[in-house]
């Protein structure tokens, strides 16, 4: 019944997250490249899923690329965005030989990366994946955001499947303070259908990064300029903010 993270889930991620405003996010990103001076032809979005980002900004009339981990959730993006190259790839690690004017990488999947050092080398491999001048945009949990992740400490619910089979889910969260790292485990029950009665379960593990952190680390990664931002107002954050948006530009060479 356990699955590794982002395997199983691939079949009912999209139902359970049909309220996802990807629509709005992708206009979020694209008002502020727009706002920056970027022209974006190309876009590569990172850790893309079930292609939900993806979708929008290939409606953009954009060239993209969505690359994700997971050849289940690529399985299901490839079934139903057209005109988009999926490639599987690790965040730490991938080498596309060739470079975007956007990269997004969003809903806090760069909190997926939890040893020390992950989180630089991901974004070492975006910048270096950026034309000069490109622009990297990505979301984060803040420290207090995955202490804190849902309140209550649960969510549960019932969603409608296209076979016309539903899903219950129930994913509970802690925080794991010796490891600092929030742990969701994510149960789903399959009703109806040909899997009527399947049950599985994936427990997933996320690290929280502060404005300080991030600051140093796209630093590091060799990034010209950055701003760490509020959605949906582009506001500066605040302590208590627990998630926030990065902004940060390739260099022109």
């Amino acid at each position: 019944m356990e699955h590794a993270p982002f395997t199983a889930l691939a079949r009912v991620y999209d139902a359970i997250m049909a309220d996802i405003e990807y629509d709005a996010w992708a206009d979020f990103i694209l008002s502020y490249a727009a706002d920056a001076g970027v022209k974006v032809a190309s876009a590569l979005d990172l850790a893309c899923g079930t292609g939900n980002l993806t979708r929008q900004l290939s409606a953009q009339h954009l060239s993209v690329t969505g690359l994700d981990g997971s050849a289940e959730m690529l399985a299901v993006a490839a079934g139903q965005v057209p005109d988009v190259t999926w490639v599987q790839g690790d965040l730490r690690t991938f080498d596309l030989a060739r470079t975007f004017d956007l990269i997004t990488c969003v809903f806090d999947s760069l909190n997926n990366l939890v040893a020390e050092g992950d989180l630089l080398a991901a974004l070492k491999r975006a910048q270096a994946h950026l034309a000069p001048g490109g622009l990297l945009a990505f979301d984060v949990n803040t420290r207090l955001g995955v202490r804190e992740l849902w309140e209550g400490d649960s969510i549960e619910g019932l969603e409608a499947l296209p076979d016309g089979s539903e899903v219950h889910y129930h994913w509970s969260h802690r925080y794991d303070a010796a490891a600092k790292l929030g742990v969701v485990q994510a149960f789903c029950r399959l009703l109806g259908g040909e899997h009527d009665g399947e049950e599985f379960v994936e427990t997933h593990h996320e690290r929280g990064y502060d404005p300080a952190e991030l600051g140093s680390a796209l630093q590091a990664a060799g990034f010209a300029s950055w701003e760490i931002l509020e959605y949906p107002d582009y506001a500066p954050p605040q302590p208590d903010s627990p998630r926030v948006w990065v902004f940060a530009r390739r260099g022109p060479e």
